[in-house]
């Protein structure tokens, strides 16, 4: 079955259980090699949205799903990859199992801008439900935003 990996506010169960039910945790793991930024200023959430980009020496906390190809469709839907919003790639994530290949979705736009505090704060909080480390969770916390939405 594939599998998702989830940094932003996908990484919350609750959330995929509403828009990828059928689709359950398989655990969590870090993205090597690539750091956590924001991008697509004009795209919504009232600021930058959330991707990734490579970067070595970074990485990344995700939450990992098992996804089959009916939850795969609406979670493209609710990704925005059906309008080219996101696009999918497939990257290596470090368990402590070993190695998994998931599927990613990345922007399809440049980095740069400010996430909105709202939308910082729902992948704070999505983080941490996760059980993200604590300095992670911080770091999200005090990334900077715009006050719009908060």
């Amino acid at each position: 079955m594939p599998v998702y990996a989830a940094y932003g506010s996908n990484m919350d169960p609750k959330q995929m259980a509403h828009r990828a039910p059928h689709s359950p945790i398989r655990g969590t793991g870090w993205l090597q090699g690539w750091r956590l930024t924001f991008g697509g200023n004009d795209l919504g959430w009232e600021g930058a949205l959330a991707t990734i980009v490579e970067d070595p020496g970074e990485q990344v906390f995700v939450v990992l799903y098992d996804v089959p190809d009916w939850d795969e469709s609406s979670l493209d839907q609710w990704e925005g990859a059906a309008r080219g919003l996101y696009h999918k790639i497939r990257l290596r994530v470090q368990t402590l199992e070993g190695e998994v290949v998931a599927w990613f979705y990345v922007l399809d736009g440049y980095e740069g801008g400010l996430p909105s505090a709202r939308y910082l704060g729902i992948l704070a909080e999505a983080a941490e439900r996760a059980g993200a480390p604590d300095d992670y969770v911080r770091d999200l916390r005090g990334r900077p935003c715009t006050s719009l939405g908060g």
